[in-house]
């Protein structure tokens, strides 16, 4: 099969199997051999895209299957080279009732395989009914092989290929368990790939360890077909110029919502908060999410920055999501209970001293106008801070994956709007 349109699903029994690392393996090992390759992920994730990029030095598109249509997702998977998608969560983990949303659904709607990742660390012989019950449970959902992780030694490995040869399912690597191949983690995932100076050395090596087992001929061999697709509008841009704050305070900007303002002819100016830059010259200001409460004294003591975003509300509009809209209340309440002063344009008061982790999809309806229209949207909302205040309009109307109500969320005073759901998209039909 060749590279030029294919590709394959990594997806795993469950969180933790180490599917991020295997992905980075794969991505680096195809990259350093010339060949065209691309990541993607599956799901609401900011960080991990980031590492794909940087193992192999292109964009990595986020395919949702809840928020997204399939139009839109076809559109986005398009392009030259091999994609490897990488799964969140287990293959059939979705969001309730119905587990809409799971890995298993982008297996369907794009038709690829699935090389089921499976940590091998605590077992042998059970692997065999493990893998046969993912490879036999959905009918849709092909399993093509199985990469091995964290591998014991050369006679655990033997054991369970040994388990697995029955079931006529290629074990395509794998993988010894390595300590250094871990991925350092934080409260909202893994430790930013900005933040590590050693990250080439750490994708090196990780695709050195893939190498040594990796049965790459029979993992090209399943690759199947991607059928071009136009890649659809998503969100019209609020306004022409827009300026987003990018610094490691403020990270979590889906790529596709700003690539799809660029098509529309929009320019995106970057600002960093953390580097006390005055707000450039802009129609309109971005602050998407990210780690506002690790850095609360450096963005209070921000001064140039705070008093231009300051002057600007009086004529342009802004938008915060999640940490941009922690930043545009008036007070933020860091981890060891110290009180720093944030833009003061929404009467929100947050806490990250009270932390209480809210997490899942949400449908989002505007109350009384928005940045992005009248439009339904959808999004999800991952943080552990805690609302201490919130006086204002309401911003939206929220709902969790299930149709449940949530009421009114998010604020908006004038020309400035916030809220701790990050959108993602229009809403999917």
């Amino acid at each position: 099969m060749s590279a030029a349109s294919s590709g394959v699903i990594l997806a795993a029994p469950s969180s933790g199997a180490g599917k991020t690392t295997v992905t980075l393996a794969l991505l680096r090992l195809l990259a350093r051999q010339g060949m065209a390759v691309r990541g993607a992920k599956s799901g609401p994730d900011y960080i991990d895209p980031k590492f794909h990029e940087a193992a192999c030095g292109a964009p990595c598109p986020n395919l949702d299957a809840w928020a997204m249509s399939p139009a839109r997702i076809k559109g986005l998977a398009s392009g030259d080279g091999m994609l490897v998608i990488e799964g969140a969560m287990g293959l059939f983990d979705g969001a309730p009732p119905e587990g809409r949303g799971a890995v298993a659904d982008l297996a369907r709607m794009l038709e690829l395989p699935v090389i089921l990742v499976v940590d091998a660390g605590r077992m042998a012989g059970s692997i065999a009914p493990l893998v046969a019950g993912f490879a036999g449970f959905d009918a849709g959902v092909r399993i093509g092989g199985v990469i091995l992780n964290n591998v014991g030694s050369a006679r655990h490995e033997a054991m369970l290929r040994r388990a697995l040869e029955p079931l006529g399912l290629p074990v395509l690597a794998a993988m010894a368990r390595r300590a250094d191949l871990a991925l350092p983690s934080r409260h909202l995932g893994l430790v930013q790939a900005g933040e590590r100076a050693d990250l080439d050395g750490f994708l090196d090596r990780a695709a050195d360890a893939l190498a040594q087992s990796l049965d790459l001929e029979a993992l090209m061999a399943l690759a199947a077909p991607l059928a071009h697709a136009p890649l659809l509008s998503g969100l019209a841009p609020p306004a022409q110029r827009i300026a987003v704050a990018q610094d490691a305070a403020f990270a979590f900007a889906y790529p596709h919502l700003l690539e799809d303002w660029r098509r529309a002819g929009a320019e995106v100016i970057p600002v960093s908060p953390l580097a006390d830059e005055a707000l450039p010259p802009c129609d309109f200001l971005y602050l998407p999410g990210g780690y506002p409460e690790l850095h609360a004294g450096r963005l209070a003591s921000a001064e140039t920055f705070m008093r231009s975003v300051k002057i600007a509300a009086q004529d342009i509009d802004m938008y915060g999501e999640c940490g941009g809209y922690m930043m545009l209340g008036e007070g933020l309440i860091d981890a060891e209970g110290r009180r720093h002063a944030m833009l003061g344009l929404l009467g929100l008061e947050t806490s990250f001293a009270q932390r209480k982790l809210h997490l899942g999809y949400r449908s989002l309806t505007p109350v009384g106008g928005s940045p992005f229209g009248a439009q339904p949207l959808s999004g999800h909302e991952f943080h552990y801070a805690t609302t201490l205040r919130a006086a204002g309009d309401p911003l939206f109307e929220a709902r969790d994956a299930e149709g449940g109500a949530l009421g009114a969320a998010g604020l908006r005073r004038g020309r400035v709007f916030g809220s701790f759901a990050h959108v993602i998209d229009r809403a999917a039909p």
